[in-house]
């Protein structure tokens, strides 16, 4: 078959119905907005805290080594807020801005990553890195504008 001397007319469309291609590509354009709003809202006190209390509290409960070099406490959402003695760790509405987020889903350098997990880490205290569907909620709690619900 010599497919050179086959032309495709993209404006001979005789027998496309038009309304349907039109709704088919508003629903295609739709689809992707649908997705934000429909995401599960996350919540502090049922989602992010108890990964806060198992992973960070060992370390960063107000007294132990992490609160104490970074002056960073998860002990209540307001500590979580306020951040660090450098500044706040978390941007609401923007996971990719907030420190939590970029130290625990392993987009910092590795000396500095949380929880410390490797042999390049600073901190003295040793943990697993958390999951990637801990490292998610807390993406998008902070995307979903950091509330304390």
């Amino acid at each position: 078959m010599d497919c050179s001397k086959q032309v495709v007319n993209l404006y001979d469309l005789e027998g496309v119905d038009m309304k349907t291609c039109i709704r088919n590509a508003m629903i295609i354009a739709v689809i992707p907005l649908l997705g934000v709003s429909c995401k599960k809202p996350v919540s502090y006190s049922k989602d992010i805290k108890p990964i806060l209390v198992a992973n960070c509290l060992k370390c960063h409960d107000g007294s132990g080594e992490g609160s104490s070099k970074s002056g960073f406490n998860v002990q209540s959402y307001n500590s979580v807020m306020k951040g660090t003695k450098y500044g706040p760790v978390v941007v609401p509405g923007s996971c990719e801005s907030s420190t939590l987020f970029r130290l625990v889903a392993h987009k910092a350098d590795p000396k500095i990553q949380m929880p410390p997990h490797h042999d390049q880490a600073l901190a003295l205290g040793r943990s697993v890195p958390l999951t990637p569907k801990q490292i998610e909620i807390i993406a998008m709690w902070i995307d979903q504008g950091a509330k304390n619900n």
